[in-house]
């Protein structure tokens, strides 16, 4: 039977529908495929969203409750409005500092747009004129408050006011996150307006070493060449933890540490845990005979942030130069239980701030952080300490020490039964000699 009409011009113009989706959808692809004439260049992406499987863990110790600097966290309600309001304010005071109008400010931020962008990992949906807003505002407002923080005779009654204690401890762990930062030379560039118009304040890296000096153990200099090429303030938390350059051999492949011991298993084989007087976190040592020396190290909230967001800068960043992950590794390693936790306190190498659920974080430090190799340092550490306890004989000191040296009075007791032992020795012996020379007569 022949086909209607009807049914002949419904099927061509289906055939016109998927076509017209056919050329849609190509075009799609030529986009797609022409954004590959405009590489990625890893150097200048740097300013990262956390892997989900790493943000699962703890979601709030990468995610700011007070202050949103950059564009990950922009425009979040659930963060202190009066903070965001006071941003305004600060940007104000900013330009009177640096004696400047607001149009030589937004061309500044402006010319360095596209540069800023590409620092972020992830495409920013903002509009230039929104982007370049927040930028100049998060800039403005970290420049001031840094240099309050440096001169807090710069402090005003209405600074006092809006930015209480709670919201200044808070905001300070807000700045280390991974999540929440800017390009350091967005505030380099803006900063130099400071310095042009008054020489008395110092350069902007001293500034930010200055907010950040309590992490600053090893009171490195700002001047110091480690310093050049800052990206943003988590990589400078970084820098204040590694050890001096030139310290750190490179790293083998698949020199990995599946496990080594915790550390009451490692006292009950006989090592000694003692605290080192380095001032460099990072530097655990081991000495023959068995001896780990750990530097002070404190674990509260605060550590906790600190720890993953490094982590989460070396997993993305740094994947090759990941010490600051072995360190934390090597705890996670050590730290098992709340003994273990008891055992490094009573050493005087470890403050407890987090009371009984002390192990909880360090425990899960290490989940889901991906790594083929540790530095060769840690690497032969982990080799000795693992060595040692498995050594017999260092486990039968361990013994002998802990059941039977213990105490003065364990001391006393172990000599009186030895002496004990052998006196009835040698009473025996002699029972056994006298007896002999009757026999022999007998004889």
């Amino acid at each position: 039977m022949g086909q209607s009409y009807g049914t002949y011009f419904q099927r061509n113009d289906q055939n016109a529908s998927t076509d017209h989706q056919g050329e849609h959808l190509a075009i799609r692809i030529t986009q797609l495929l022409e954004s590959l004439r405009h590489p990625l260049r890893p150097e200048e992406c740097y300013i990262y969203k956390v892997p989900y499987h790493l943000r699962k863990l703890n979601e709030e110790a990468y995610t700011p409750q007070v202050i949103s600097i950059g564009p990950f966290h922009h425009g979040n309600e659930k963060l202190q409005n009066i903070v965001e309001e006071y941003k305004v304010r600060y940007l104000e005071d900013f330009m009177r500092r640096a004696q400047t109008n607001l149009e030589n400010l937004v061309r500044i931020v402006k010319g360095s747009e596209e540069k800023i962008r590409q620092c972020y990992a992830e495409t920013i949906e903002l509009d230039s004129d929104e982007f370049v807003k927040m930028i100049l505002l998060d800039a403005a407002f970290i420049i001031e408050y840094f240099l309050r923080d440096m001169f807090p005779v710069q402090w005003t009654d209405e600074d006092r006011t809006v930015i209480k204690p709670w919201i200044t401890a808070r905001m300070q762990l807000d700045f280390m996150l991974l999540e929440n930062q800017l390009p350091f030379f967005i505030l380099k560039d803006l900063y130099q307006l400071v310095l042009v118009t008054n020489r008395m304040y110092y350069p902007i890296i001293e500034v930010a070493s200055h907010y950040f000096q309590f992490l600053n153990t090893q009171n490195k200099s700002s001047e110091s060449d480690e310093f050049n090429g800052i990206i943003h303030f988590v990589d400078l938390v970084r820098i204040f933890y590694l050890p001096p350059p030139g310290t750190l051999s490179e790293r083998q492949l698949d020199s990995s540490v599946e496990k080594i011991y915790c550390a009451t298993q490692l006292a009950e084989a006989g090592l000694t845990f003692k605290k080192s007087e380095s001032k460099c976190q990072l530097e655990l040592k081991y000495h023959e005979g068995g001896v780990l020396e750990i530097p002070h190290f404190t674990i509260d909230n605060t550590t906790e942030i600190l720890a993953r967001n490094l982590m989460a800068l070396e997993q993305c960043h740094y994947p090759t130069k990941a010490y600051v992950t072995d360190y934390f590794l090597l705890l996670d390693f050590l730290v098992d239980t709340g003994k273990d936790v008891a055992l490094l306190a009573q050493k005087k190498i470890l403050v407890n701030g987090m009371g009984d659920n002390n192990a909880t974080f360090i425990n899960n430090l290490g989940t889901n952080v991906q790594y083929s190799s540790m530095s060769p340092e840690y690497h032969r550490l982990c080799r000795d300490i693992v060595e040692f306890h498995d050594s017999n004989w260092n486990r039968w000191k361990a013994i002998l020490k802990r059941d039977y040296l213990s105490t003065p009075w364990r001391v006393v007791a172990t000599i009186a039964a030895i002496l004990v032992l052998v006196f009835t020795l040698m009473q025996a012996i002699c029972s056994i000699i006298s007896v002999l020379p009757s026999k022999r007569r007998n004889l």
